[in-house]
């Protein structure tokens, strides 16, 4: 069983930051693939960002390139998505998620590929 326990949302000013966090529990957290995505308002669930097991490949939506970083710590189990010059279209429930292909180079930015998720943490910027 793995669990996900996504946390580090809050109310922002737009031009600010948060570090939002994904604590993992169960098998094999350091050879999976961990995924940001989010939802806002009346929309879809969107791919955000993504990081292969070793952390070398990572991948980011074109909406917060340049904005997000996405990284990880293996030892602790848990990874990161740094969110710096927040906008207000970045408000959204943001969910943390794995994929379990062990090893994987590649990252995935689709949904239905990752196989656990975790409950959301809702991130509000204010204009």
């Amino acid at each position: 069983q793995v669990q996900l326990i996504g946390y580090g949302g809050g109310l922002v000013q737009a031009g600010g930051s948060l570090r939002l966090s994904c604590a993992t529990s169960g098998r094999a957290f350091s050879s999976s693939v961990m995924g940001w995505f989010r939802q806002g308002p009346g929309k879809e669930r969107e791919f955000v960002a993504a990081i292969n097991w070793s952390g070398v490949n990572t991948y980011y939506a074109d909406s917060v390139k340049g904005r997000f970083t996405i990284s990880r710590d293996n030892a602790k189990n848990t990874f990161y998505l740094q969110m710096n010059s927040l906008k207000p279209e970045d408000t959204a429930v943001y969910y943390c998620a794995v994929n379990l292909t062990p090893y994987s180079r590649l990252v995935t930015t689709t949904p239905r590929e990752y196989d656990y998720w975790g409950q959301g943490t809702q991130v509000t910027v204010s204009s």
